[in-house]
């Protein structure tokens, strides 16, 4: 994928006219780099957490390299499961680090620990496929051998790499 920035485009933030000499990049471009549909964009920009998009001539969105950051923070936390909330919370938070220190570690020592826990539930779900992929295996080989069936309780408590 190749995406084209456009450079020194003449735009307008709320804060008046951007003179900034970034790249600049469309909307679509800027959905194409994430995976997403430019309405999760415009919703992004609704619920406040991509701020001070700039307009062109025709009133069409310009984003800026401080906006593909904001995005990746954004994904990369909605990965993580942070809700918009939370998203907020944190990018008010990061207006003033130094005040809200304890707030930001708070939130994100929450995130911590819930993946954390989810990491712990996705693994015990991964031996228990791994356990019965090697249980029906030995089934499968067993029918064709015309051998006596493998006893699930051989394998219910047993570890496997692969």
């Amino acid at each position: 994928m190749t995406i084209t920035a456009t450079v020194n485009a003449p735009t307008t933030t709320a804060d008046g006219p951007d003179t900034t000499t970034d790249p600049t990049y469309s909307i679509r471009e800027v959905a194409r780099m994430f995976h997403m549909q430019t309405s999760a964009l415009r919703y992004y920009e609704d619920a406040g957490l991509l701020t001070n998009v700039g307009r062109d001539a025709k009133g069409q969105r310009v984003y800026r390299q401080c906006h593909i950051n904001r995005m990746r923070t954004i994904c990369c936390f909605k990965h993580a499961g942070m809700s918009i909330d939370e998203l907020r919370r944190f990018f008010d938070y990061e207006d003033d680090e130094p005040g809200h220190i304890d707030e930001i570690m708070t939130l994100l020592g929450e995130r911590r620990d819930a993946l954390a826990e989810q990491r712990k539930a996705l693994d015990e779900a991964y031996a228990h496929i791994l356990r019965k992929m090697h249980y029906y295996g030995d089934i499968q080989k067993a029918v064709r051998a015309g051998a006596p069936l493998p006893d699930w309780r051989d394998y219910r408590c047993k570890d496997f790499d692969n």
